[in-house]
């Protein structure tokens, strides 16, 4: 069957880009993530005003703004992988009632190998590359010298971000498990054998409609 609907969810260095990426390439669906929407629909009226009133002052958009801007890009989409929502049980709720998902999947990966993940991440300044202190690292010495870490990926931030993730998204799993539509996937793998046994279980989801 064509044109899944699928809801990615895991931690940050799950790989989920990395998975919807290859979902796109797949099933041909849109990659829909927020800050794709909202910045696609800065200006779009809303009952609670535009996107860019908060974004331009750096506030978090609020769930009902947030809550339009992705079903309004759900709506235009054939089949989709959405990437980055719902962040808590409110916004669960609401997608629940505007769309019938096909299987939410969820990248399951330790808390160690999330930590070595984010904070060996480095980006050439020159070219905004990103490289990996242990699993890729570019064989250009020029290069390998100038990279940098981001001030997001030391590992006080990546730890605070973990918690703020498994706070907002434990409730969630319990969400889409009582749905029946929770698949865990083991993200500890290579992509490679992710993107194996992901594909199944949307293959297995579908056949299941």
């Amino acid at each position: 069957m064509s044109n899944p609907r699928i809801l990615l969810i895991g931690p940050p260095g799950a790989g989920k880009g990395t998975q919807s990426k290859r979902i796109v390439e797949t099933y041909g669906v849109e990659h829909i993530t927020t800050g794709d929407a909202l910045r696609a629909n800065k200006d779009m009226e809303t009952e609670f005003g535009k996107p860019r009133e908060y974004m331009d002052k750096g506030e978090l958009v609020p769930d009902p703004v947030v809550n339009e801007i992705v079903v309004a890009a759900l709506e235009d989409a054939e089949g989709f992988v959405l990437d980055g929502y719902p962040r808590n049980e409110a916004q669960a709720e609401y997608l629940d009632d505007q769309t019938d998902l096909d299987i939410v999947a969820l990248l399951d990966v330790g808390r160690d190998e999330l930590v070595k993940r984010l904070t060996g991440r480095r980006v050439d300044p020159e070219t905004g590359e990103n490289y990996h202190v242990e699993y890729d690292m570019p064989t250009d010495e020029a290069v390998r010298d100038r990279l940098e870490q981001r001030d997001d990926d030391t590992e006080e931030v990546v730890v605070d971000r973990l918690d703020v993730y498994d706070e907002n998204t434990k409730p969630l799993i319990e969400f889409y498990e009582g749905r029946d539509l929770l698949t865990r996937v083991d993200g500890d793998q290579t992509p490679d054998e992710v993107w194996h046994d992901l594909r199944l279980a949307i293959e297995d989801a579908l056949v299941d409609e």
